[in-house]
């Protein structure tokens, strides 16, 4: 938590004063980026929720995406966790959300990822901004961490060109 909450920080300063909301949906990360941006004192003033969909059923019910919007979307990709960002902005009607995949290991993901490969995405005013990082370590812990820092960084780039 020590290497999101500054990150968390960044973003509450510049949501708030321009009173934005943000939504987040995680997979690999597991959580770690709602935990972050909610030990930020006056949370309640820009974050309105999250999920862990780590499923496909769970993006089905806890995001409101149908299989047909998920058919053809390939697992693990900048075009699934754009899909991911949408949905949590959409479904808790914020100005940004924030979407993630990834594989955080030890071992790579049934769909031949290795680990230490994530997809992030943030969607907001202007539309979707993504990226992919690989970086080839099996620590889980330190995975889910870094896929958590680099999204908030996402996000705070995002509102700092906005």
């Amino acid at each position: 938590m020590e290497t999101l909450l500054p990150l968390a920080e960044k973003a509450a300063a510049l949501l708030k004063p321009r009173n934005e909301t943000v939504a987040v949906a995680e997979s690999s990360a597991g959580g770690l980026v709602c935990a972050a941006l909610l030990a930020v004192p006056g949370a309640s003033a820009y974050f309105r929720g999250g999920v862990v969909a780590y499923t496909r059923e769970s993006r089905r019910v806890l995001l409101g995406l149908s299989d047909a919007a998920l058919d053809g979307v390939p697992p693990n990709s900048e075009p699934l966790a754009s899909l991911l960002a949408e949905a949590a902005r959409d479904q808790l009607g914020t100005v940004w959300g924030l979407g993630e995949t990834g594989a955080a290991g030890p071992t790579g993901n049934r769909y031949g990822h290795p680990a230490g490969r994530a997809c992030l995405a943030v969607a907001g005013p202007g539309g979707s901004r993504s990226a992919a990082l690989e970086n080839g370590s099996a620590d889980r812990p330190a995975n889910m961490r870094l896929f958590g820092a680099e999204l908030l960084r996402l996000l705070i780039g995002a509102l700092e060109a906005a």
